[in-house]
């Protein structure tokens, strides 16, 4: 191999590792971006309310935000295991009794998340992360399509947050813009 050979492959592998970079740096604006929303929809979160939902099959309020707090951690679970299994592991929901405890629990779960997506690489992105039941496999991911789940969810369920909200007549807050309630963002 000639150096000029030798001499593109180190400059193939720096450009790599700039563009891995340069994702993780715009991944890391979005995290932040989606937990300064999240702050200001937990806010707003009636505690007098937490038994509350707006149909039987809905999540009751206390539930739903405990859930919201805690999905930035998701970010460390999908970097820190190879998988979660809700046979070994079953799901317990986060005990909150304020809305200080809610926030103080997006702040360290975003905090554990920020961590580790600080330390991945893109050979980290690609390694494989199963969701199971036991035998019964629920999602066969990679470690990125985990942290983007992490992502969705947080998204999705802030958006049932804000009907929560809607339907108690409490302001809505604006998050990809302005609310009918709040016109800035």
């Amino acid at each position: 191999m000639s150096i000029a050979d030798l001499l593109l492959m180190e400059i193939t592998k720096m450009e790599t590792k700039q563009k891995n970079m340069n994702m993780i740096k715009a991944l890391l604006k979005e995290f932040e971006s989606e937990f300064n929303t999240t702050k200001k929809f937990l806010k707003r979160v009636p505690v007098d309310q937490f038994d509350w939902a707006p149909h039987e099959k809905s999540m009751k309020m206390k539930s739903l935000a405990s859930h919201i707090a805690e999905l930035p951690a998701w970010v460390n679970l999908a970097f820190t295991t190879d998988g979660l299994d809700f046979a070994t592991a079953p799901y317990e929901e986060k005990q909150v009794e304020s809305n200080e405890d809610l926030l103080k629990l997006l702040t360290e779960s975003y905090e554990s998340g920020r961590a580790e997506l600080e330390k991945a690489s893109e050979e980290d992105f690609d390694k494989q992360w199963i969701l199971r039941n036991g035998e019964q496999i629920l999602g066969d991911l990679t470690k990125y399509e985990m942290m983007r789940i992490a992502f969705s969810q947080t998204t999705h369920h802030r958006a049932q947050l804000g009907v929560y909200l809607r339907l108690l007549n409490i302001p809505i807050p604006g998050s990809y813009g302005p609310s009918a309630d709040d016109q800035s963002f």
